[in-house]
């Protein structure tokens, strides 16, 4: 089957084991049954912001224009680091998108993608960003009212463990399962101050996630649509927001969001 259109990230299901869909153009393509065949895909040249929609020469933050990456809400400082957000004194970009967003319920979590991690997310992005992230395993640490709450108690977290993901060993799927992340959890409650100790959430189980795979590359080798205008190689894996080859390469597709492109699943 061809398709030609825009792309944007993969929509996903969680079940037993992820289920994933390619976004292009007007169709959203269930890719899991494409393990084992060959993807070729083709850059035609064309870029859209995924906001504005303009044609741009190059994206930032993985899809906008650079009038959008410094004024949309979607782009905030606050997106990176929850921490600054200030929608909660009635400062933002756009005041009435952050109460949408960052004046809803938050979560902290944990979770197992190569290394232990904390985050941060909305109640409704919830098993996304795991998967998203390509976690193994995850677990709700703390739920608050505010983006802002939420990023004082990852600043505190972060002091005992990382907010980043070590993407090639995730890709990898090298992964520590002796790590259990609930008696992790309860560490880190001893360690976090008890100011924060109310937005504990208590009881919670680990979620597991399962990505369909024949096997993970021994190394890895990222695909930049700018560099190379064409892939053509048989797919083994998916994970996160990643395609992954039998010749060591990856194509993330969420970074190339408003490229243009043939693709051609066989």
């Amino acid at each position: 089957m061809k398709y030609f259109g825009e792309i944007s990230k993969m929509s996903t299901e969680l079940k037993d084991t992820i289920l994933y869909y390619f976004n292009i153009g007007d169709h959203s393509i269930e890719i899991n049954n494409q393990l084992g065949g060959r993807i070729n895909i083709t850059y035609d040249g064309i870029i859209y912001c995924i906001e504005c929609g303009v044609k741009i020469k190059k994206t930032f933050m993985q899809g906008y224009c650079y009038r959008c990456f410094i004024t949309s809400p979607k782009t905030s400082e606050c997106i990176f680091k929850p921490h600054l957000c200030r929608a909660h004194i009635g400062e933002a970009r756009d005041l009435e998108w952050s109460k949408a967003h960052c004046l809803k319920e938050q979560y902290v979590y944990l979770s197992l993608t190569s290394n232990l991690k904390v985050g941060v997310t909305k109640n409704t992005q919830i098993p996304t960003r795991w998967i998203d992230q390509g976690a193994s395993q995850a677990i709700k640490f703390a739920q608050t009212s505010n983006r802002y709450e939420a990023g004082a108690i990852e600043v505190e977290l972060k002091k005992f463990i990382s907010d980043r993901t070590a993407w090639q060993r995730m890709l990898k799927n090298d992964i520590d399962t002796s790590i259990d992340l609930i008696q992790l959890k309860e560490t880190l409650i001893e360690e976090l101050d008890k100011q924060f100790h109310n937005f504990i959430v208590k009881n919670e189980k680990i979620i597991h996630i399962n990505y369909p795979h024949l096997h993970y590359p021994e190394k890895i080798k990222s695909l930049d649509l700018l560099k190379v205008d064409r892939i053509q190689s048989r797919l083994i894996a998916i994970k996160g927001q990643y395609l992954l080859f039998e010749d060591n390469t990856v194509f993330n597709v969420r970074k190339h969001s408003g490229f243009d492109i043939f693709i051609n699943l066989s």
